[in-house]
């Protein structure tokens, strides 16, 4: 598939329940869509982590876009980066961190309304939203596919009663602005949820967990499309620990039972991921 072809398919798999994996290296990404992935999301925790640094925008544009480029180049199914609030303060940095996602081959981002702990206006975010939306257009790839996240929920902004409310006029706005698709990490009550997709002006992403709901939970109450943020790079990196732990105090090696071989490993190839348009 071209570019343009990923984006279209990226869009059609929001018709029925997406499920993504998020990955934050080629190989975890490859092993992703060996699993059985139509899509592949990336995690900008994980990304962190991979290279050291600490999630919340602590890596530079250039570095996410490195490794972004290296995941995109690594499968050929469609991925969506995890951009986080965009790279800057400005609607104009937006616009510049979509088109360097377009360019790196990925056709879907996650733009969140927050920075530094904090929640941005409603009608600032919007505008950040429409200016990723144009330099979309503007880069030649009108189908992108922009996931608009709230942390109302997350960081538990405002008063209990009144996040819904404060949720569903963000919908609105991000909805007229240009996003395709809403994400409300944190919000995992079952009824609300329903409420939410019930009435929501776009689709609803949630996020999922270990001890959360199930999928076919979250399918039940309406939710479209279901990721995991970080989870698959902590359980990996717990793996790690886990293992080097048993190695340096028993001397034996039964966390390493299930591991991926060594020639599975060397042999994950990309398969048509092709990016021309």
């Amino acid at each position: 598939m071209n570019i343009t072809e990923k984006a279209r398919a990226l869009r059609e798999l929001h018709d029925k329940l997406l499920v993504l994996p998020n990955a934050w290296d080629p190989a975890s990404a490859a092993l992703t869509v060996r699993a059985g992935a139509a899509a592949v999301a990336t995690t900008s925790g994980g990304v962190a982590w991979s290279l050291g640094r600490s999630d919340g925008e602590t890596l530079s544009r250039d570095e996410m876009m490195g490794a972004i480029r290296r995941i995109t180049a690594a499968v050929g199914v469609p991925v969506t980066a995890d951009v986080e609030g965009g790279y800057g303060p400005a609607p104009a940095d937006v616009a510049d961190t979509v088109r360097a996602v377009i360019a790196a081959g990925a056709v879907g981002v996650n733009i969140e309304d927050s920075h530094a702990g904090a929640l941005r206006p409603a009608d600032e975010m919007a505008r950040r939203i429409r200016a990723a939306r144009e330099a979309a257009a503007g880069a030649g790839l009108p189908e992108l596919v922009i996931n608009a996240r709230t942390d109302v929920f997350l960081f538990q902004v405002g008063e209990p009663a009144g996040r819904l409310g404060d949720v569903l006029a963000r919908a609105a706005a991000y909805a007229e602005a240009g996003a395709d698709c809403l994400f409300v990490p944190g919000l995992l009550d079952l009824a609300a949820l329903a409420e939410l997709t019930a009435v929501s002006p776009l689709p609803v992403n949630a996020m999922a967990g270990p001890g959360g709901l199930a999928v076919a939970e979250l399918a039940a109450a309406g939710v479209r499309r279901i990721s995991v943020g970080t989870a698959i790079a902590q359980a990996a990196y717990g793996l790690a620990e886990r293992a080097a732990r048993e190695l340096l105090e028993s001397g034996t090696y039964g966390s390493l039972d299930r591991a991926v071989s060594y020639a599975d490993l060397n042999d994950l190839r990309p398969a048509g991921n092709a990016t021309s348009r």
